[in-house]
Order: C-alpha cells, then sequence, then structure tokens
C-alpha cells in the first residue's frame, strides 16, 4: 500500500510546489513509483512537471467533482512519475463540494483503487485551508510541512498544526506530520539559525536535516517544465531533494512508523524576531 502524504503551508511562496514536482522526480531515482497529485487550482505543478494545462482533457477537477476514477486522469511524465494533472477548473470543484455528500473524503474514497500501484502518493495543496486542503488531509497519512526560517512562518505553521489536529479528530485519525522542511535556506542569515533551532526544539526527529537552499536552478527549472533533477543535475537544489527522497525513504524503511510521527507538539513560539 502506498504511502500517502500532502504537501501543506497556507502560507504561499514556502516551495510546495517546488517541493512537490521536485521529490517526486527524486524518489523516483530512487526506484520508488511515485504518483504526484496536483490540487492547486493554478495547476503549477502540472507545467512544472511538463504538462500543459491548457489542454487537459480530464483533470483532478473530474476525479473530486464528478467521481471519475482516478486511472483515469493520471498521465505518465517525462521525469518518470505519474501526474493528476490541474488547471483553473479546479476553482469550481471548491465550491461545488461544499454541497455534495462525503464531500472531504472524495479523493480518500478516489485513491483506493490506485493505491496499490505505487510506494508514494504525493499531493500538492494550494496555499489556503480550504476543501480542496481538506480532502488532500483526510486522503494522507502524512503532512509535509515546507517552510521558510522567518517570524511569520511560525505563525502559520501554528494555525497549520490546528487544522491537522483538527482533521485528525474529526476525519482522519491516521493524519500525522510527516516532517518540517526548512526551503530556501541561508544558513549566513541569523533569523534562519534562530528559527531552525526553534523548530529543531519544538519538532526534534520530524524536523528533516536536509535543507533545501536557495538555488537559481530550482526557479528556472519550471520555466521548462522540468523538475531540477532534469534540468540541472548538479545543482544544489537538485542534490539537496535527492537528500530528502534518500533520507525520507531511509526513515521509512527504517522504521515504517516513523514517517507518522505525533503531530501532538506544542504550538511552536514565534519569538525568533
Amino acid at each position: 500500500m502506498s504511502k500517502i502524504f500532502a504537501v501543506a503551508n497556507q502560507k504561499g511562496g514556502v516551495g510546495k510546489t517546488t517541493t512537490c514536482v521536485n521529490l517526486a522526480a527524486s524518489l523516483v531515482a530512487n526506484k520508488r513509483r511515485v504518483l504526484l497529485i496536483d490540487l492547486d487550482p493554478q495547476g503549477n505543478a502540472t507545467m512544472g512537471s511538463g504538462v500543459d494545462k491548457s489542454e487537459l482533457q480530464l483533470s483532478s477537477y473530474d476525479v473530486l467533482a464528478s467521481e471519475l476514477p482516478a486511472r483515469k486522469a493520471i498521465v505518465t511524465t517525462e521525469s518518470g512519475f505519474d501526474l493528476m494533472p490541474a488547471n483553473g477548473d479546479l476553482s469550481a470543484a471548491e465550491v461545488e463540494l461544499l454541497d455534495m455528500e462525503g464531500r472531504e473524503s472524495r479523493l480518500r474514497r478516489a485513491l483506493r483503487d490506485v493505491g496499490d500501484s505505487y510506494d508514494y502518493i504525493v499531493i500538492d495543496c494550494p496555499p489556503s485551508l480550504n476543501m480542496l486542503t481538506v480532502n488532500a488531509l483526510c486522503a494522507a497519512h502524512g503532512v509535509l510541512i515546507p517552510m521558510q526560517c522567518e517570524y511569520y512562518a511560525l505563525e502559520g505553521l501554528s494555525a497549520l498544526i490546528d487544522t491537522i489536529t483538527q482533521i485528525q479528530r474529526a476525519a482522519n485519525p491516521e493524519l500525522k506530520i510527516e516532517g518540517i522542511l526548512r526551503t530556501m535556506y541561508d544558513p549566513r542569515n541569523s533569523l534562519t539559525s534562530d528559527v531552525s533551532e526553534q523548530l529543531s526544539e519544538y519538532f526534534g526527529e520530524c524536523l528533516y536535516r536536509t535543507c533545501i537552499p536557495r538555488n537559481v536552478r530550482l526557479a528556472e527549472a519550471p520555466s521548462f517544465g522540468k523538475p531540477a533533477l532534469d534540468y540541472d543535475r548538479h545543482s544544489k537544489g537538485a542534490i539537496a531533494y535527492l537528500a530528502l527522497a534518500g533520507e525520507m525513504t531511509r526513515r521509512h524503511a527504517a522504521n515504517p512508523g516513523a514517517a507518522n510521527q505525533s503531530s501532538n507538539h506544542g504550538r511552536p513560539a514565534a519569538e525568533a524576531g
């Protein structure tokens, strides 16, 4: 059975989509079968995977709104991972789902038929805590949280942890924090070091050792419709995501339960400023 995790943070610009696309490619490089689900109406993960969102016949919208079998919406990318793409049509699903029975679990039900086909299913969430994100959290075993080491990121992290706890109690008791990933990391910045220390104190082993640096190649790769690994495999960004994939798979191999670290952490204090 696949390990399903949502990549979520309601704060925009923290590297969610970059993480989804590059982690998917890096897991494939580690000989894992991967499905990436684009659940953001912006469709950036779709474009960054080399699929034109303007030419989609079927997408994650059809899976959520019309209960299309997941397999029919999945395409294979040149990077080797499968993709359930998205475009602006998905915006309508946010409204349509509100009037549907079992609206929070439609993605979970859809993934039952494809779970055995993959080792990992990665869900790219929109930068808000809406019904699309709720569907992702209800379907997932864990939440991977990318975040920058800055003051406001800590405040947003507290809100996300509250949401995870609510989903855990109401709809998905299996949901845990998969890990906290530091992105756009610059060790020369004193604030980065301060926030990093706070994260280590509150989350312990749940904080990935791998940090994703600020890297021009990571920023350029999406415009070519490629993960950094295919665009420039020797770039610092590509190497960092390979390291993250390795850390993740080693953690799961050593202790399958370790990936589901408890989300019952105290709220991180936003005192780094």
